[in-house]
């Protein structure tokens, strides 16, 4: 019996849609859940249009290297948009994280810590860094271009004036006067032996001196954590710069371990460490 209009599609369109065969598609949907169809009144199979580019997702990371359990995990957790701010999309996804307000000059005292532990790790990392304007990646850029020297993948954001360069290391994504990026301060190690992120937005409209200026942030040692912050971050540069996806195409994909119990003890401890600092360090005179 043909199916009739906006019934959704039958199994064998889906596999004609998606070149994935119906028995294919039949033992995903037994083994994993995905895809997941409405049942007709007679039993048949029905799915919706969507299913499409969520399978077309799932094999985009297959050929990757992901595993098939992983990428359907990755493809059905997490929206197929990307997200427009690294902040809002970690509060999103992990609502426990504990915001704080932090002064530039901790906040920048915070990611050089980071950085430098990277460096001292001898970490094959992915880099992502997020600077807000030109001006400041410029004040650091002898950095990064030594931090890019040992990495897996190094990505920067900021409002650069000259077109992306993804055939260089620091990868340089420029970012348009509308994007939620333009006032965050982001960097996120994603490396085996040592993931760490930290990210925040700064309060618009701010006067004093530049080691004064405040933004909100989070931050974590949390692995998924830090693998949710390396998906916004290269989602994000996939949808700015068309075709730049496929230099991240290596970034680890292999589930990332739970956080144990002491490493959230600690984290609690050193966000208490981090608000104390705060409120006894004196603001800079200007």
């Amino acid at each position: 019996m043909d199916d009739p209009q906006g019934d959704g599609l039958s199994i064998g369109e889906l596999a004609s849609r998606t070149d994935v065969p119906a028995p294919t598609l039949r033992s995903w949907e037994s083994r994993y859940g995905f895809p997941r169809p409405r049942r007709l009144a007679g039993g048949h199979r029905r799915y919706d249009p969507g299913d499409i580019a969520l399978i077309e997702d799932v094999l985009r990371l297959r050929a990757s290297g992901m595993s098939l359990p992983t990428a359907i995990s990755q493809v059905t957790t997490h929206p197929r948009q990307a997200e427009r701010s690294v902040f809002a999309g970690l509060r999103r996804r992990h609502p426990s994280l504990a915001p704080q307000v932090l002064r530039k000059a901790t906040l920048l005292a915070l990611t050089r810590a980071i950085e430098d532990e990277c460096c001292a790790r001898a970490e094959y990392a992915a880099l992502f860094a997020s600077f807000q304007s030109e001006r400041n990646y410029r004040q650091s850029q002898r950095r990064w271009n030594e931090l890019a020297r040992t990495a897996q993948v190094v990505v920067v954001f900021a409002d650069f004036g000259d077109p992306a360069t993804t055939d260089a290391s620091p990868v340089k994504i420029p970012l348009p006067a509308g994007a939620p990026l333009r006032r965050e301060w982001t960097l996120v190690c994603e490396a085996r032996d040592y993931p760490a992120c930290v990210t925040g937005w700064e309060f618009p409209g701010q006067r004093g001196t530049d080691a004064d200026r405040r933004f909100e942030v989070i931050w974590s040692v949390d692995p998924p954590v830090v693998r949710d912050a390396m998906t916004i971050c290269a989602q994000l540069a996939e949808s700015l710069v068309p075709g730049s996806g496929r230099l991240l195409s290596d970034l680890p994909s292999d589930p990332p371990l739970p956080a144990s119990a002491d490493l959230h003890r600690a984290t609690g401890l050193l966000n208490r460490m981090t608000g104390y600092l705060e409120r006894t360090t004196r603001p800079a005179q200007g």
